[in-house]
């Protein structure tokens, strides 16, 4: 019995520290490093004002807001695009195009976040297979299913790979394909702008390479999977997705035209979100105190999208302010459609005298605030829209041609853009039945065929019956001659003469 005591011994010895050392080779798994620039060139990259939607001759631009939401998400903005697509006009002249051609920049943020990409990547072979790839298939489940299989668990135990990775991985199996921002940047279609928020100082971070400019950092070599991994990680439930800041090392400045706003001891209002969002970058620019950033989901600081659209329409105002050449110079009309898929599901509380439990509580608390920015950003959108016509008519007035006060003048001076906010919400549906209907979709990565469908011919439907949408068509002049037969008869719209 002895010896074979010690023949297991010496049996169970060595096979425990092969079985140590492998589990320690397959844990040693490392996320993918976003790799440094080592010259700052503000011409280089994936960046907006380069895009040809924005070169002169472009009169007007459709900018689409994706807002997070999971798979309800991905599906109501995928119903969107679908509108646009199947939806064509005709101009004064007779000349015909789907909406879908305007469409110059897309923004999105979590769910929202993946049909961006997947469209600015595949163009319109998206349509082929997005549902089958993506929105009708069981994600969550695949999530949860290599989370729980041991032989992921060394992977995730590890502190250089988490869940996020994980995620990153399945999203690049199943729908990007090893696909970059350089991929993206080689292509011809719209900006696509996804954000995460730095879950340290909360300040968003879009994947542009302005951004990543501050950080010393080449997005072009950055996989799409993993920027769609870091706007989609809702914090504890995903882990952050962490990348290296090199920030410090590559000579980069802000751009010179924002130093008279930052110097002055009362920058102008126009220019008031453009100096904190300059201050944001100078904070991710601190490589040598801030050599990682962790980032989490972008509905954190920015639930609809709408930060990217805002900021980049103060940065052309504050340009017009101060006589500096701006893509609005030539651009007459900017066209928001704010794909907001957020739901408001009945929670019964109020008809019970014991208090909800501290989970439902920690949830809720969460939502609430992030629910009550997205309506602000909005109204924002909806304040500057207001606040640029106005102006634009004191500047036709009789009254302004006579002043020749510069202080006036100044004041007054704003792009001579015409904004139209186009809510594409579930508030705006007239069946209330399919409005409580949508309400109660959870915010998940896997939804019934049933759900992605009606979704998606919500979408087409709020925006035909959309007041704002039908005056547009009525201001440019054009009629609709072609639309999905979801949003029922195709409907002309008269052409304004």
């Amino acid at each position: 019995m002895k010896r074979s005591g010690e023949y297991m011994t010496r049996w169970r010895t060595p096979s425990l520290l092969v079985i140590a050392a492998f589990l320690m080779l397959v844990g040693c798994a490392h996320r993918p490093i976003n790799p440094p620039i080592t010259h700052f060139d503000p011409n280089y990259g994936y960046r907006a004002l380069t895009r040809p939607q924005f070169s002169p001759g472009k009169e007007g631009v459709a900018i689409l807001a994706f807002s997070g939401g999971g798979t309800r998400a991905a599906a109501f903005s995928y119903g969107v695009l679908e509108f646009l697509r199947d939806t064509e006009i005709v101009g004064p002249k007779g000349d015909k195009a789907r909406l879908l051609d305007f469409v110059g920049v897309i923004t999105g943020v979590s769910g929202g976040s993946f049909t961006a990409l997947a469209y600015g990547l595949y163009g319109d072979k998206l349509f082929d297979d997005y549902e089958k790839r993506f929105l009708k298939r069981d994600v969550q489940g695949e999530i949860t299913s290599r989370t729980i299989n041991p032989a992921n668990w060394p992977s995730l135990w590890s502190s250089g790979w988490g869940r996020s990775e994980m995620a990153a991985d399945l999203y690049d199996e199943i729908l990007f394909n090893g696909a970059t921002f350089g991929d993206l940047d080689r292509g011809k279609g719209p900006m696509i702008i996804p954000a995460a928020t730095d879950i340290t100082t909360g300040a968003r971070l879009p994947f542009t390479q302005a951004a990543f400019d501050a950080l010393c950092s080449d997005l072009s070599a950055v996989r799409l999977s993993r920027a769609a991994a870091a706007s989609s990680a809702v914090p504890v439930v995903l882990s952050p997705i962490t990348l290296n800041n090199y920030g410090g090392t590559c000579g980069y400045a802000p751009p010179a035209w924002i130093k008279p706003f930052i110097d002055a001891v009362e920058p102008p209002r126009p220019a008031a979100r453009v100096t904190r969002h300059v201050k944001e970058e100078a904070e991710f620019a601190d490589g040598v105190n801030r050599p990682y950033i962790h980032l989490v989901d972008g509905g954190v600081s920015d639930n609809l999208g709408m930060r990217s659209v805002l900021d980049t329409l103060e940065i052309m105002e504050a340009l017009h302010l101060i006589g500096q050449p701006t893509p609005l110079d030539h651009v007459r009309r900017v066209v928001v459609f704010v794909v907001n898929s957020m739901s408001s599901p009945k929670m019964g509380w109020d008809k019970s005298e014991s208090p909800p439990g501290t989970l439902e509580i920690l949830l809720k608390a969460a939502g609430v605030p992030i629910d009550r920015y997205s309506y602000e950003t909005t109204e924002l959108l909806r304040d500057k829209q207001a606040r640029w016509q106005s102006m634009r008519r004191v500047r036709e007035s009789p009254a302004f041609a006579a002043n020749k006060d510069a202080e006036v003048t100044t004041a007054l001076r704003t792009p001579d853009v015409t904004i139209y906010t186009i809510d594409v919400s579930f508030a705006a549906l007239k069946d209330k039945a399919e409005i409580d209907y949508l309400n109660e979709l959870p915010t998940s990565f896997y939804l019934p065929d049933e759900a992605v469908d009606r979704l998606r011919a919500a979408a087409g439907k709020i925006i035909m019956e959309s007041p704002d949408f039908q005056r547009l068509m009525k201001d440019v002049g054009v009629r609709i001659v072609a639309a999905p037969p979801r949003s029922g008869a195709a409907t002309a719209v008269p052409s304004a003469k």
